[in-house]
């Protein structure tokens, strides 16, 4: 068990494998919102990729705080909690990065689901407390 601000090479395996994270933001009034979603790592800064205009986006815009739980999808006892807050939300690279994690999870070039109408929001999360518990 491991619970401090360091993203080791443990938990970059789990940011960056097949593994879906939740997303937990806060409602105007207060109430948590959790989503799955895919995410991603630069090395520093945590990636999660939506359409703007979602709830999550929406959230984020009013309060930065977020939280994250990510489960290793090949083993469930091997598991990330990271609070943080978001930083940026850019929708530079945001396109090509979605197809990167489409290739990801679902083994395919481009973002199938991807709507004529949507704009890509690229919301970059600074991670401020990490607890790693692995089997």
């Amino acid at each position: 068990m491991q619970i401090n601000r360091v993203i080791d090479d443990s938990v970059i395996k789990l940011l960056t494998g097949k593994n879906f994270a939740f997303v937990a933001t806060l409602m105007k009034d207060g109430t948590p919102h959790i989503t799955p979603t895919w995410v991603d790592y630069d090395g520093k800064i945590i990636l999660i990729n939506t359409a703007e205009g979602r709830v999550k986006q929406k959230n984020v815009s009013r309060d930065p705080h977020v939280s994250l739980s990510i489960v290793d999808h090949n083993n469930p006892y091997d598991m990330v909690t990271i609070r943080g807050k978001v930083i940026e939300q850019t929708s530079e690279g945001a396109d090509e990065h979605i197809d990167k994690l489409a290739k990801r999870y679902l083994g395919v070039d481009k973002y199938p689901f991807r709507s004529p109408t949507e704009k890509r929001i690229i919301i970059k999360v600074a991670p401020e407390n990490v607890f790693h518990m692995q089997p």
